[in-house]
């Protein structure tokens, strides 16, 4: 079989010319006389996961017109390759359809072979799209390295996330992120928003813990002229500013009780109303939630409402802690090398041993988001072309103070404090030396004295 074919064309007699045609070429063929009955038509073919590979799209129909009908529907006709058919075709009309995501525009009358030649190129155009993917994918695995949009990892955990963010992007059924703070939650939901039939739809990120209770309703669903004290004109909400993309609820958690039964109520029904409104207004909006909150927790404690956590739980993505992948750390510094790099004109270009040693051994309590910003510190505050300790957070590093003295390294006869400082300088300049790879200028950095005095004091404590 060539492929899976949808006309969409009010004129019978074209609908059954190019049945005939396409059938006896090989292809599958199905038919719809208007627009809705073809988008409906596409939309349970995505939901079986077996979108059609072509769409035939008449631009002139009665009601609307298949320029506007790609354009409030990409996120069910983008699965397919969608060519247009007009015999009113101009070339504002062909731009218009290719740029709302149409692969090419042909001109009624057409002969047959224009037809088939143009499926052809529009099959080796997706073969080839593909297959770059593919590749993409399999150098990130010699590589050692998973990619998901751009975000980029080799550790088994989040290759596991990739694997699952991408299947996700495939269908519209909702996700809800779990992970603390800073792990990349709002990063995942971009990528499946990215990597998704709605990638040409909006996507409108929310976060559930930062609009006041009395707005909340307003803000997600919009308002009517006259609904409260202040309400001068109407206000459309964040649902219907998504329409035809994804809307990403953030800290979902933080959703007071009230909206919960509402925004229930809006992924059963997929319809909002607004505040003061006596209408509702049906929505295509593909919802991801996030939340650092332990759900189950917060709904066994009356804190969050069970079927509204089994509403969002349809698909869990749940993201690890960097502590728990470390992994990952070397990888994600060259990534943000790269990035700020390029961000800032500067030109550091690794990690010196001292300084990966550190950031390994660092808890990261603030995640992937705190290595970044240790990463942009550092590349402000190098001397060189490479990330040293002396460049990153005191968190990080810790002040020689924080690091204690075994017993064996600070014994002491007596009770003279002279020879207690001269000894725990020694150590002092020992460790400098050490963390610094034997650099002394770095080392006297560290050790807040000047290079000539720490000369001084090695040569009087014998260190090379």
């Amino acid at each position: 079989m060539a492929g899976k074919i949808l006309i969409i064309d009010d004129e019978k007699n074209m609908r059954h010319m190019l049945s005939v045609l396409l059938e006896k070429e090989g292809y599958a063929v199905e038919t719809a006389a208007s627009g809705g009955t073809g988008v409906k038509m596409a939309g349970r073919a995505a939901k079986l996961d077996s979108p059609y590979d072509f769409v035939l799209l008449d631009v002139k129909m009665p009601g609307v017109d298949g320029v506007s009908l790609l354009k409030e529907n990409k996120a069910v006709l983008s699965r397919s390759m969608v060519i247009m058919m007009s015999a009113y075709g101009t070339i504002d009309t062909a731009v218009s359809a290719m740029r709302h995501g149409a692969f090419d525009f042909i001109s009624k009358p057409f002969k047959s072979d224009e037809v088939t030649l143009l499926l052809s190129r529009a099959a080796e155009h997706r073969d080839l799209k593909n297959e770059n993917l593919y590749l993409k994918d399999q150098l990130g695995l010699m590589e050692g390295r998973f990619r998901f949009s751009n975000m980029v990892a080799k550790s088994d955990a989040m290759k596991d996330v990739f694997v699952l963010a991408r299947k996700a992007a495939r269908y519209a059924t909702t996700v809800l992120i779990s992970g603390g703070s800073g792990t990349g939650k709002e990063l995942i939901a971009r990528g499946i928003h990215t990597a998704s039939e709605r990638a040409q739809g909006p996507l409108i990120p929310v976060n559930c813990g930062g609009i006041p209770d009395t707005l909340m309703e307003s803000e997600l669903f919009g308002h009517k002229k006259g609904a409260f004290t202040g309400a001068v004109q109407d206000k459309k909400g964040l649902f219907e500013e998504a329409h035809g993309g994804t809307l990403f609820l953030d800290e979902i958690g933080e959703l007071p009780l009230a909206m919960q039964v509402k925004l229930l109520r809006v992924l059963q029904e997929g319809e909002v109303r607004p505040v003061g409104g006596v209408q509702t207004r049906k929505i295509d909006v593909r919802v991801i939630a996030a939340t650092s909150r332990d759900l189950r927790a917060e709904v066994a404690q009356g804190a969050f409402r069970e079927d509204l956590f089994f509403r969002l739980n349809v698909l869990p993505i749940d993201l690890p802690p960097l502590s728990e992948r470390p992994e990952d750390i070397p990888l994600l510094c060259e990534h943000f090398l790269k990035m700020f790099n390029s961000k800032l004109g500067s030109r550091v270009i690794g990690v010196s041993p001292a300084a990966m040693k550190r950031l390994l051994a660092y808890p990261w309590p603030g995640n992937v988001r705190e290595l970044e910003n240790a990463m942009e510190r550092a590349v402000v505050l190098a001397n060189g072309d490479q990330v040293e300790p002396d460049t990153l957070p005191a968190a990080i590093v810790g002040t020689p103070q924080e690091r204690p003295c075994s017993q064996d390294e600070f014994f002491l006869d007596g009770f003279s404090l002279k020879a207690a400082v001269r000894k725990l300088e020694g150590i002092m300049i020992r460790r400098a030396l050490e963390e610094t790879g034997g650099n002394r200028t770095k080392a006297s950095r560290l050790l807040e004295i000047s290079h000539p005095s720490l000369l001084s004091k090695m040569k009087f404590h014998h260190l090379k």
